[in-house]
């Protein structure tokens, strides 16, 4: 290792070295969507179709064609889930689905 100034001086004074670099762990990735469990739940949503309260979000939504989280919600649980479903859900009405980060609910 090389040291990265000539002289040692100021408050951070001391054996310089130069930093090692560490490639990401593995855990970083946990929770990303990778292309097996994106084919199986694109199988699944064409095989099942969509849930009842899935097939309301159409005819719930408003002038602006969105439908407020909030009735989704009731059935997801969560609130930022519930963003994400109504994402997805007006992704697939639109014929432009998208590839999203998280694994299929």
């Amino acid at each position: 290792m090389a040291l990265r100034y000539p002289m040692a001086m100021s408050l951070t004074k001391g054996h310089k070295v130069t930093k090692n670099m560490s490639k990401p762990r593995h855990s970083r990735r946990h929770g990303r969507l990778t292309k097996h469990p994106k084919f199986v739940c694109d199988l699944i949503r064409e095989v099942c179709g969509f849930a009842p309260y899935e097939r309301r979000h159409g005819a719930a939504q408003g002038a602006r064609g969105q439908t407020p989280p909030r009735f989704i919600k009731k059935q997801v649980g969560m609130p930022v889930s519930a963003k994400r479903k109504c994402e997805e859900l007006s992704n697939r009405r639109s014929g432009r689905h998208v590839e999203s980060g998280s694994p299929c609910q």
